[in-house]
């Protein structure tokens, strides 16, 4: 099966390599930015959490991860799984990144079999449909010819994920607005598998994106005045969903202090199906 090479490239980048018993090893990928993007590492510390977990223990339901040091992409990112817990409906799985001897990146993750239960779920924001806005792609935007050259490469990097944001992207121009917004995102072509697992761990990787500038929203500070790094990363699924269909992330910051935001994102089906909740914590620096 043919398929874009860049959704292609990024399920070779989640194909782990196993060392030893719950040990793996995975490459990177340079995406323009000043480390490893945390969405990468979330979603290989994912993958290892998968590959000890039985058949039949269920799909992840909640993650909580901690970025502990910047990774760097010229080396690769050894995954150690501590096996916490095998219950009866649940599982849980701790996994250590380390890079260069250190560690670079935490995760706590657990699995769940099957149930049903009580259910009720928060209704989708009233949006436009991604048919009717514009995909966003800042390498067409002419002011990026005035940034710097390393802004520009991570701005202009192409993606396995399209993106139609709902809002007018703040990056290169900003403008002081509400802290708030909606993208509209899917992957740029069909995953080729239809297991839950995998789908997960590239929801995983995607929901580190267009979290934290949300919180630069009112502040309207350029991108090259800041220092901006993921601090730690939670996510929760609540519901079955495809990473190659439309999915709308909606984003708030309800506070930034002490050089730091906090960002919430809830993410529904084009139907209007909450799927997945997120937060994240991130350094947003403003440079003298």
């Amino acid at each position: 099966m043919s398929i874009d090479p860049r959704l292609r490239d990024l399920l070779k980048v989640l194909e782990l390599e196993p060392l030893e018993m719950d040990l793996f090893r995975g490459e990177s990928r340079d995406i323009g930015s000043p480390q490893v993007f945390g969405g990468q590492v979330l979603g290989q510390a994912l993958v290892a959490a998968y590959k000890t977990i039985g058949e039949g223990r269920g799909d992840c339901h909640s993650l909580h991860a901690y970025f502990l040091r910047r990774g760097d992409f010229e080396a690769p990112i050894v995954y150690q799984v501590d096996r916490s817990r095998d219950g009866h409906s649940f599982t849980t799985r701790h996994v250590t990144a380390i890079q260069h001897g250190e560690q670079i990146f935490r995760l706590a993750a657990s699995f769940q079999t099957p149930e049903s239960g009580l259910e009720h779920a928060d209704a989708m924001p009233n949006v436009p449909a991604p048919e009717l806005l514009s995909p966003y792609r800042p390498e067409q935007d002419p002011l990026l010819e005035t940034l710097p050259e390393p802004v520009r490469r991570m701005l202009s990097h192409s993606r396995p994920f399209e993106f139609r944001p709902v809002q007018t992207p703040q990056l290169i121009n900003p403008q002081p607005t509400a802290a708030v917004k909606q993208v509209w995102f899917r992957a740029v072509d069909r995953v080729p598998s239809d297991e839950s697992w995998l789908h997960r761990c590239l929801l995983a990787y995607v929901s580190d994106y267009n979290l934290l500038d949300t919180a630069l929203r009112p502040h309207a500070v350029p991108i090259i005045n800041l220092q901006m790094a993921s601090i730690d990363h939670a996510m929760w699924i609540h519901r079955p969903f495809r990473v190659d269909d439309w999915l709308l992330y909606a984003v708030d910051s309800p506070s930034a202090s002490g050089g730091r935001g906090l960002c919430r994102g809830s993410i529904y089906t084009r139907e209007g199906l909450l799927i997945a909740s997120t937060a994240q914590e991130g350094l947003m620096r403003v440079r003298a």
